[in-house]
């Protein structure tokens, strides 16, 4: 006769039934854009079309380069150069769509 295997993989219903998940949001901060991808230019750089109805050239760090895909449509947020500040900005995160839609309830994203 076999013992009951008492993983805690199948035991655990409460994961599978839990409603109303807080969801933690990276809000905009001072000087951060949020903006909508509309093209992919290679290399690392983006034309995204931001909040303050802005296209920027965005350049998308090393750091994020491999770890984070963005596509056209994505929703990300961006901070303007010092200089050039109306033209070019940096990509420095990348929301998922729950994130997006959380954001356009709450009056972040007025695009």
């Amino acid at each position: 006769m076999k013992k009951a295997n008492n993983n805690k993989k199948g035991n655990n219903n409460n994961n599978n039934q839990q409603q109303g998940e807080n969801i933690r949001v990276r809000s905009p901060r001072k000087g951060e854009i949020p903006g909508i991808v509309e093209q992919i230019l290679g290399h690392g750089k983006l034309k995204v079309r931001c909040n303050d109805k802005n296209i920027r050239l965005c350049r998308i760090p090393g750091k994020m380069k491999k770890r984070i895909w963005i596509r056209e449509g994505d929703v990300v947020l961006v901070k303007p150069w010092d200089f050039q500040s109306d033209e070019k900005a940096d990509v420095i995160w990348r929301y998922t769509r729950t994130e997006a839609n959380y954001l356009e309830r709450r009056g972040f994203l007025k695009i």
